[in-house]
């Protein structure tokens, strides 16, 4: 049985972690699963965006305590591989909650580009309180969170809810439980209705620009806003627009 689901319908690709028995825990054959989704869902011309869910009442226990614990050899892709695969996807990746996150699952969520949850789930780096340090997912939390809550939680360990979480940037948005699916079905709508490329290339230039200064980030910015305006997909988005239809691409 595998230990994370795989389907796409209409142009979104589902990505479910369900490994319950050890609350969806990063193991090697989780991580696998995962890598293995994400390259798919990469490869293929007719995903538009991809949703990182799980089954079960737990998003992602964080690392699997008992495989390492067990003394076996390191197997399947590292999560910096899985993290760096959310982070360079051409097309957006959405985490839709379905529980709580604890250490390495909040680096899941802090990868992908935008990140839904219930209004009662909870969210902490356990690390420090078994003695180890949350190093890699701090290289994701970091370019999401305030300086001052990612500070606080990373050292302290502490559990914080969905709203904090919203304020510190780790979440985009939380709803009542019975609320997340109509949320991110909105988000999904819209991206069936964005162009493809349009969308890889803001998503590939909002990091390039925060590390240019307002000098250099300017003539970049000309650069791809003229090109994608010469464009044939800019063509067609205005002549649907003008003739009040949907554009070609348009799900």
């Amino acid at each position: 049985m595998s230990v994370v689901g795989y389907e796409v319908e209409r142009g979104i690709a589902t990505i479910t972690l369900d490994s319950q028995q050890n609350r969806n825990a990063l193991s090697a054959a989780v991580r696998t699963g995962l890598a293995d989704g994400l390259a798919a869902a990469r490869a293929d011309d007719a995903v538009r965006a991809v949703v990182l869910t799980a089954a079960g009442p737990v998003f992602c226990a964080g690392a699997d305590l008992k495989e390492i614990a067990s003394g076996a050899p390191p197997a399947g892709p590292g999560l910096p591989e899985i993290l760096t695969a959310i982070l360079e996807s051409p097309k957006p990746v959405i985490a839709r909650l379905n529980g709580p996150a604890r250490a390495g699952g909040l680096g899941l969520v802090a990868a992908c580009d935008i990140a839904v949850a219930p209004d009662d789930v909870t969210f902490a780096f356990t690390e420090v309180r078994i003695g180890v340090v949350p190093a890699m997912i701090a290289v994701v939390c970091r370019a999401r969170m305030t300086p001052r809550s990612l500070a606080r939680y990373l050292v302290t360990g502490e559990t914080f809810d969905a709203a904090e979480a919203v304020a510190s940037g780790l979440l985009t948005a939380t709803a009542p439980a019975a609320g997340v699916d109509a949320l991110v079905t909105g988000m999904l709508d819209g991206l069936r209705r964005a162009e493809p490329r349009a969308v890889a290339r803001t998503k590939s230039l909002v990091p390039e620009l925060a590390a240019l200064s307002h000098t250099e980030a300017f003539p970049l910015a000309e650069r791809v806003s003229a090109e994608f305006f010469a464009s044939p997909e800019a063509d067609e988005g205005r002549r649907s627009f003008f003739e009040k239809r949907p554009p070609s691409w348009s799900l």
